[in-house]
């Protein structure tokens, strides 16, 4: 990539809008991208690498509040070096914990759609009690035992 990128082209090979791209550089995101003579951003390579960083950033769910204090310390230098990478490793922390509970949810489901899977099984498998194979319940059966009705006798005054 030797030559500049308009947003238009930045757009493209990002995924990312001209709109977001605009509003990366208001929000801070993004430094102010040079412009050509009749007004135009004109994205470098190293610009193509920081937002392919932020996307990235996004990826994992960080804040945009924290992206945003991510920038500002790298466009205060080298001195803030300890602060982004202690920023970072916080992240990783939050992102690493979220696939744990990822993990052990993703888990759960597997377990679940087993237990649904043995039990298409079981009812493909298990001959109906109607006739012909049939599992129709007519209208006025039920499948549920008969429970007697409680008298009238037994019932309180009043209700």
């Amino acid at each position: 990539m030797d030559s500049l990128l308009t947003i238009a082209e930045v757009a493209e090979r990002t995924g990312l809008t001209a709109h977001t791209l605009r509003y990366y550089e208001r929000a801070g995101l993004i430094a102010p991208v040079p412009r050509a003579a009749g007004g135009q951003r004109r994205y470098a390579a190293s610009d193509m690498e920081w937002i392919g960083f932020l996307l990235r950033l996004r990826d994992t769910r960080m804040p945009i509040g924290q992206m945003q204090m991510f920038a500002r310390l790298r466009s205060e230098g080298s001195a803030t070096t300890s602060e982004r990478r202690e920023l970072l490793e916080q992240h990783l922390a939050d992102v690493e914990a979220t696939i744990a509970t990822m993990a052990q949810a993703a888990q759960v489901l597997r377990s679940k759609i087993a237990h649904y899977q043995g039990l298409e099984t079981s009812l493909r498998t298990t001959p109906s009690p109607n006739r012909e194979g049939s599992s129709h319940v007519p209208r006025n059966q039920s499948t549920l035992p008969a429970r007697p009705r409680q008298a009238a006798r037994n019932r309180r005054p009043g209700r």
